[in-house]
């Protein structure tokens, strides 16, 4: 890994489908060891933006990098630096759970004997080494979200990138998620949080972005960001669209 402070880098990102503008010139900086929260509304870009930082979809201009590496040219390097949790539950039907998780250590070169003890501490961390031998079918909506986060640090990444987290959870479940990513982040973890809940970004954040129509508005340290009026326009928003 290159030495930079900074973990996530995007210039003047920009994404469009047809007329419509994703992303539009996008900019903004993610210090190593951050917990970052990526706030808007449904439809502002986040999810978008996750896709293009995970290189799951391409762009028209603009660029990122992960700690010094392109997305695009060296895109193999950044893969290893980065584990995903996605919203949706799209784990293979066919395998148990502890499987699925040596399976997908195999993605990044690792060797099934360290990835089988690597599944083994993540399970027990995320209390599900009684499930260990199960398919995903025959767990809870809770124990699915715990195992997301399982797979996404599967490969022990630099950056931990979860789109929506506890969305849909109910609150004791919530609660759990956040002091594991509090304890992720105190450990050293760069964790890039995407929510439209604004206690969820105070709870966990030092610093906060917060997209409208494919546009930064604003991005600062969380007590600039919370004592700004001029933001309640945006947060009315969310509200009417939940």
């Amino acid at each position: 890994m290159r030495n930079s402070e900074i973990a996530i880098s995007i210039k003047h990102l920009t994404k469009y489908y047809d007329d419509f503008r994703a992303l539009d010139n996008v900019s903004l900086d993610v210090r190593r060891g951050e917990f970052f929260a990526f706030l808007g509304p449904n439809g502002a870009g986040k999810t978008t933006s996750i896709n293009v930082i995970t290189g799951l979809s391409n762009h028209q201009e603009g660029h990122v990098k992960i700690f010094g590496y392109d997305t695009v040219s060296e895109y193999i390097q950044c893969r290893k630096l980065i584990g995903l949790c996605a919203q949706e539950f799209n784990f293979d039907p066919f395998l148990s759970v502890r499987q699925m998780l040596v399976y997908q250590a195999g993605y990044f070169g690792i060797s099934s004997s360290i990835a089988s003890k690597r599944a083994e501490e993540l399970l027990t961390r995320f209390q599900l080494n009684h499930k260990s031998h199960v398919k995903h079918r025959a767990l809870s909506g809770g124990m699915k979200k715990r195992l997301l986060l399982c797979r996404a640090l599967i490969h022990d990444p630099e950056i931990l990138i979860l789109d929506e987290p506890t969305a849909g959870c109910d609150l004791e479940l919530k609660y759990l998620i956040w002091d594991y990513l509090k304890q992720l982040n105190n450990e050293g973890k760069t964790i890039f949080l995407t929510t439209h809940y604004m206690e969820e970004a105070e709870r966990l954040c030092k610093t906060i972005g917060i997209i409208n129509h494919g546009r930064i508005i604003k991005r600062g340290v969380k007590k600039d960001i919370l004592q700004d009026r001029s933001l309640e326009r945006v947060f009315l928003e969310v509200t009417g669209l939940e």
